[in-house]
């Protein structure tokens, strides 16, 4: 019961509450199931794909070594995005095939107008939380 103690954390690692409207991008034989169906549980419903056209208030996106240009798809990700909604580049851990180096997700995220707030273990995966920056509240 440990793997299920542990996954039973990873949706809380990454915010999602029941309730919330999660968009998975990426998805391939390598993805973490245990998370997937832990964020699916949290959420209260199955994650949407890339067809949606609902607002989403998270994005999971697997990224892989070799999987092209990461800051041109965080462009195209952001316009279903909820203006408080975040996106998690996740990858494979250091050592792991197809593992992305941290810089390139630094360079990226704010070219496509994000900033990345932390970034966190997910089992064999890492977890980079991108969020749109807040606009200024105007004053009086």
């Amino acid at each position: 019961m440990v793997a299920a103690a542990d996954a039973q954390n990873y949706a809380q690692k990454l915010g999602i509450t029941h309730g919330m409207v999660v968009q998975e991008l990426g998805w391939d034989e390598d993805t973490d199931d245990d998370l997937r169906a832990d964020v699916e549980e949290a959420s209260g419903s199955e994650m949407v794909d890339d067809d949606t056209d609902e607002v989403v208030d998270a994005v999971l996106l697997w990224w892989r070594e070799g999987d092209g240009d990461l800051a041109d798809e965080l462009m195209e990700i952001i316009s279903p995005l909820a203006d408080d909604g975040v996106i998690w580049v996740l990858t494979p851990k250091t050592g792991k095939p197809g593992h992305v180096d941290p810089s390139e997700i630094a360079e990226s995220a704010p070219t496509a107008g994000l900033t990345q707030t932390s970034a966190i273990a997910l089992g064999g995966w890492t977890g980079s939380r991108l969020v749109q920056p807040k606009a200024p509240s105007k004053q009086r």
